[in-house]
């Protein structure tokens, strides 16, 4: 190879060298920080948590900020407690319970389902009659106890805590024999907010929280139950036996022991502990 020659191809091995450490040095900086998005990604975790179906809208904003701030994604399941109950004891995956009730977390933990130390009352929630007609309901609940309703909606009092409270009410009155058949029992408090959100029953005892916002009453009209009518809806959490391994599902409970969960709570016109 002549001198010429020779110089030009150490030219073109040197120019090639030198872009090769151009195009590594752009790329290492890439490849680490795609190697810790994966990682985070990896880290990142999904966990089932089945909740009281009249926790619903403050659950689902309690999560949305839990997500946001940990990268962790609690999967909600919304229904009655009663029957999370069956699902727990038959194997379901859920590593935590926000009931709607104090008993069945206290009960899963006596039978090994619960995590002892973890149960905790995360809000008290309050009993409403509701109508999705504007002036429907007065203010002293005439309505109910003229009897000159069609139908009435109340969650059935075996699986759901609000149907429990909704039947005292009823039978403090004195109403419950004389209006039976116009009860329509919903499995859940969603089931019976929707009958009466539908106009498929004229009333609803229901949850305060799924007809407000920002502790004011969202539609329709409404009578406040006094609480002394009604045992007292203090609704525990509980660490299941599931998620006695699952880091996100206790940081999650935590979670719902700050003061973004009590804002979003409160605002749902639940009272705290």
């Amino acid at each position: 190879m002549i001198p010429g020659q020779r110089a030009d191809t150490q030219k073109r091995t040197n120019k090639r060298r030198f872009q090769k450490k151009t195009i590594m040095r752009r790329l290492i900086p890439c490849l680490v920080t795609a190697f810790f998005i994966l990682q985070g990604i990896a880290l990142a975790e999904d966990f089932q948590v089945a909740v009281a179906a009249n926790f619903t809208s403050p659950a689902t904003d309690i999560a949305a900020a839990f997500e946001k701030e940990t990268g962790d994604k609690p999967v909600l399941s919304f229904g009655s407690t009663g029957n999370f109950r069956t699902q727990i004891q038959n194997g379901a995956p859920f590593t935590a319970l926000l009931a709607a009730d104090a008993k069945t977390p206290e009960e899963l933990e006596k039978e090994g389902l619960g995590i002892p130390g973890t149960r905790f009352t995360y809000a008290q929630g309050a009993l409403v009659l509701w109508s999705s007609k504007e002036g429907y309901v007065d203010a002293d609940a005439k309505v109910l106890t003229d009897n000159k309703f069609r139908f009435i909606a109340v969650a059935n009092p075996e699986l759901a805590p609000y149907g429990f409270a909704a039947h005292e009410y009823l039978k403090k009155l004195g109403l419950l024999p004389g209006i039976e058949s116009k009860v329509v029992t919903g499995n859940n408090i969603t089931d019976t907010f929707h009958s009466a959100q539908s106009g498929n029953a004229d009333l609803g005892l229901i949850a305060w929280s799924q007809v407000c916002k920002d502790n004011k009453l969202t539609g329709g009209s409404v009578y406040h139950v006094p609480a002394s009518d009604y045992s007292p809806i203090l609704q525990d959490a509980v660490l299941l036996k599931q998620g006695a391994d699952s880091k996100p599902a206790k940081a999650f409970l935590e979670y719902l022991k700050g003061d973004v969960a009590k804002g979003i709570i409160l605002s749902y016109g639940y009272t705290l502990p």
